[in-house]
Formats: C-alpha cells, structure tokens, sequence
C-alpha cells in the first residue's frame, strides 16, 4: 500500500513542472462595466407618422445596466524560432440579469453563449499574426475613443461607425460590421510605426435568403485596417465591404460598404484629443424603398484629460443627412435625417483596475431620424425589423448613468 501511495506521489512530483508550465501560458481575465441609470426618448415629431407621436415617445424609466462585461481565457506556446501558438475564448456575461437578453428585451448576440465576444486560435510570428475565429471588423478604433466599452456606459453611437441610425447595424443590417463569425484575419508586423489587418469571412450569416426567397450562401465580408502610431499621435483607416447580410425573406441581398478616418494626439499622459470620420452606405435604410443604395456621415470630436485620480471626457459629433435617395423617398424622407450627439462624463480612479464614474449622453435627432445608443443591446427601444411608424422618429434619447468598472 504505502509503495502504490509512493509511486502517485513520485509520478505527480515528476507530472506538476509540466502542468505548471501549461497553466502558465494561459490567463483567466475579465471585466465587470454595472451601474445605474435614466434612460428616456421624447420629442418625437414625424409628420408622416403623425397619429403615431405619442407612442413613438419612450417614457424615462431607471435601470440597473451592464455595458459588455465579459471573462475571457487566452494564451500561448512558444513553437520556437520566433513562431508561438496563440488562442483566445472571450464570452460576454449579462452580470444585471443572468441572460443574453439586453436593456429592450432584445437579444444581445455579444453575450449569453461561449465565444460571443472575439474568440480565435492562430499563429503569431515575426512575419506577422494569423487567426481564424469570431473577430472584430472595422469598428474598433485603439486609442481614438474608447469611452463606450473601456471607460463608462456608452458613447455618441456613431463613433464606432456602425450606428448612424435609418442605416444602422440593427435589424436589418448594415454596411458597417462589428463584431463577425466565421473570419480569418491577418495582421502584419509593425514597420515604421505602421501595421495592418485583413480581414475575410466567406459565410459570416448563413443561409441568406435571395429576392425570389431561395437560399443563397454566398454572403462575405471582407475589411481592412491600417494604424499607425508616431510619438504622441495615432491614426486608423478602416474599410469594410458587406455582401449578403439579409435573413428576411424576399428581401434582397445587402450591398454595402463603410469607410472610418480617424486621428488623435496624447499632448499628456491620460489625455488626449481627436477627430473621427465615418461614411456607412447600404441598400436598405429603413423608412427607404428597398435596394436603393443611399449614404451618410459621420463625425466626432473627442477629448480627455487627467487631473490626479480624476479623469474627465466629453464628445460632440453631428450626421449630415441621407443622400443619393434618387427622388424615391420610400415611406419617410431623406430630408431632415441629420442628428447632433452630446456626452460628459468623468471617473475616478480607486485603483489602475477599478474606477467609479458619471456620465450624461444624449441625441438631438431630426425628425425623420432615431440613432440611438443601440451598442451592446443599451438602449430600452426595442427596434422592430419592420419600419415605419413604430420607429420613434424624432425622438431623442438620453442617458444619465453613474457605475462601477472592474478589471481582472
């Protein structure tokens, strides 16, 4: 007995430096983004949808919020002559409701399940990074603004260039991707302060239904980033091109593309200040005849500064309104599609992992225009996949919120 007992302990002796070595390699981490908040959206004011005003309006209601916490398991091996194997597992955790039901009712397909959020495996080498997985496309913007998921509860929606409202990543697609399955992606080494990433996915939704309801699985996207970091200064172009994002029957095949320009300086250490540019174009903006292929832009200012502990921000962006509508308006125009967008906020630092912080957001919209803060699932309009008057045209949104952000 006491010879089996010494065998198990020699052989786990021998066993742990291994066991060890592999754990080693691997991270368990995570944040929690919770706090409480007003959300409300008043001033509804569509002419076309007159009867329809008051209950376009969203009465003010508080709530409890969790803007994108998420726990994550990544790692790597060394494979040896400069190449390792890499992976990452992120998923995305409803912390204020145990669901991957979001603030509306409406599903947030960032959480609730494993790999929501960016989860891949691959090689990195001198030669560059190669990974194949569920992975970000064109939205990120690195140090440019990072206010919505990395500081407190949320940011002017079209910042990250997927929100601009009528031609929005909401039910019925966008030309401006997030967050996308199905992709392999390349990234370059870094020369001269610049380096890149191509992105592809051939089936990133299927099956997609065709204009005659049949099933065609040809849909792609493909997109490109290009960042380039110079002393205090940092700038990033993005690209995206959209195939096929349609799983409504008889609806035809999206055709889309984005583009995002955008530049900041860090005149000191937590400050900084830039500008970001977004144009989204696609052919199914709502309220519009379908398969006219309209756009819009985007821009936005913004800035923060560190005094001590204490952080403050703020953002200012505005829309132009729809263009290339043809003189086919569909059911609600292309006039009057513009929105201003608004946010001040501030956090205090207890630790370099967990801040306490205060925010005030809100959105001027025009009246045939609803951007919103629909970025993980945070505002309380449920938007249907239909149109017209059940859209709160007009109405603009705003959200006072105070929170708590962990990171482990």
């Amino acid at each position: 007995m006491n010879k089996k007992v010494m065998a198990l302990a020699v052989a786990g002796a021998f066993a742990a430096p291994a066991a060890f070595a592999q754990s080693s390699n691997v991270q368990l981490y995570g944040r929690a983004n919770l706090g409480f908040d007003h959300y409300e959206a008043k001033g509804a004011g569509n002419p076309v949808n007159a009867p329809q005003n008051v209950n376009n309006n969203r009465d003010g209601r508080f709530r409890v919020f969790d803007n994108s916490s998420r726990v994550g398991l990544r790692g790597t091996e060394d494979l040896g002559n400069g190449l390792k194997a890499i992976f990452q597992i992120e998923t995305g955790v409803n912390i204020d409701n145990g669901s991957n039901t979001a603030q509306g009712g409406q599903g947030n397909a960032s959480s609730g399940f494993w790999a929501s959020r960016d989860s891949f495996v691959g090689l990195d080498s001198n030669f560059g990074r190669l990974t194949f997985g569920r992975q970000s496309i064109y939205w990120a913007n690195g140090v440019n603004a990072q206010f919505a998921a990395n500081y407190i509860n949320t940011e002017i929606p079209w910042t990250n260039g997927t929100a601009l409202g009528r031609i929005n990543s909401g039910a019925l697609g966008s030309a401006a991707p997030a967050r996308v399955s199905n992709v392999v992606q390349y990234t370059t080494p870094t020369f001269a302060g610049l380096n890149a990433t191509l992105s592809y996915s051939p089936n990133f939704q299927e099956p997609v239904q065709n204009v005659s309801g049949n099933v065609d699985t040809d849909g792609n996207i493909w997109g490109a980033t290009v960042r380039g970091t110079w002393g205090p200064w940092y700038a990033q172009v993005d690209y995206a091109d959209v195939s096929g994002n349609s799983s409504l029957v008889g609806a035809p095949r999206l055709d889309g593309n984005a583009w995002k320009v955008g530049g900041s300086w860090g005149y000191m250490p937590g400050a900084r200040v830039g500008i970001i540019w977004v144009r989204s174009q696609a052919n199914n903006a709502v309220g519009l005849t379908t398969g006219d292929k309209v756009n819009q832009d985007g821009w936005t200012l913004n800035w923060e500064h560190t005094f001590g502990n204490f952080q403050v921000m703020a953002q200012f962006g505005f829309t132009n309104d729809i263009k290339n509508c043809n003189g086919d308006p569909g059911t609600v125009s292309c006039d009057e599609t513009g929105s201003t967008g608004y946010m001040i906020g501030g956090r205090y630092f207890l630790s370099k992992r967990t801040w306490l912080y205060a925010s005030y957001n809100t959105v001027r919209n025009d009246a045939n225009q609803f951007a919103d803060y629909v970025g993980g699932g945070i505002t309380s309009t449920a938007l249907p996949a239909g149109g017209g008057a059940t859209y709160p045209y007009g109405a603009d949104p705003e959200i006072w919120a105070i929170g708590i952000f962990h990171q482990f």
